[in-house]
């Protein structure tokens, strides 16, 4: 039987199947349609957002989001990450989706792509044979969010827990919490450019992220840390970013934060709740572990140099 591949840019009816394929065998990601088609007409400035999809015989069965990393003082480094449906691997789609993201990265100046590779049976060794170096890992862990949650430890004096909504009107003090934190990340990338405006409209600004559930902590009427959260709108609850000020840091802040913000999930009926972490960063896989967060899946990061001419 002859099967007719096409990779091509990505439409905004293709959203629902361009997320199944994004979610296939990954429960633990939360990605929602109307999120994918917002990202691609985002346009922040130098990032080139795009996104390909891959149909077989007129069925979109994948996809891969790419663009060029931004907030940082690290040039020519793009990333591409996508999937496709189980039953539809190993009939070359995803080979030409990454030509696809790779050919679009190369022609905005990167000169390297990286990639997250699931620590799955055969995937590290198809990106091996498509080039990539397999370096640092990651891990996704879950929590049922219908079984009890921890006491809240005692609250050092002085601090609140606001929902993030309360600075909807400027919210530049959470801007500088996230850029402060975002600094420590692990990463072969230093977050180390970012711009308010960039920030206000990439993240503040995301469909899918709920500023009810995302929870602030307040030091004598300051934000120091936070966990921005996004949602499915149904049941799925992702931790987008939890972070702390440098100077705030060791009175367990972010972790009064996150868990304000589980309980506040749980009454609303969220009822799966994920996250991810690097596996070199001890302190927040502890608070993860002390919320009730087990291990689910993991990933590698895949760094190949670009040599399209």
């Amino acid at each position: 039987m002859t099967t007719t591949l096409t990779v091509r840019d990505f439409r905004p009816d293709d959203a629902e199947a361009a997320v199944a394929a994004h979610r296939a065998g990954r429960e633990h990601l939360v990605m929602t349609a109307e999120t994918l088609v917002w990202l691609n007409t985002l346009e922040l400035p130098g990032e080139h957002f795009r996104t390909f999809v891959a149909e077989l015989d007129g069925r979109v069965v994948g996809s891969v989001r790419c663009a060029m990393a931004v907030g940082t003082t690290t040039v020519g480094v793009g990333y591409a990450n996508g999937s496709v449906l189980p039953e539809f691997r190993r009939r070359g789609a995803f080979t030409g989706l990454l030509a696809a993201a790779e050919r679009h990265l190369a022609e905005h100046g990167a000169t390297e792509v990286h990639s997250w590779v699931d620590d799955a049976p055969g995937s590290p060794a198809f990106a091996r044979a498509r080039g990539f170096a397999i370096g640092r890992a990651g891990q996704f862990s879950a929590r049922d969010l219908t079984l009890p949650l921890p006491e809240e430890p005692v609250r050092p004096a002085g601090v609140e827990l606001r929902p993030a909504g309360d600075w909807a009107a400027d919210p530049r003090p959470l801007f500088v919490v996230d850029e402060d934190a975002s600094r420590d990340e692990p990463g072969e990338v230093v977050l180390d450019a970012a711009e308010f405006e960039d920030w206000r409209r990439g993240v503040w600004s995301r469909p899918d992220l709920d500023r009810a559930l995302s929870v602030v902590a307040v030091v004598d009427g300051e934000p120091a840390a936070f966990s921005l959260v996004h949602t499915d709108g149904v049941d799925r609850y992702w931790s987008a970013f939890t972070a702390c000020r440098r100077e705030f840091r060791g009175r367990g802040l972010a972790k009064l934060a996150k868990l304000e913000s589980l309980r506040l999930a749980a009454a609303a009926g969220y009822r799966n709740a994920y996250t991810s972490n690097d596996t070199t960063n001890a302190p927040m896989l502890a608070v993860n572990a002390w919320l009730g967060y087990e291990r689910c899946a993991g990933e590698f990061k895949g760094i190949k140099p670009l040599t399209i001419t």
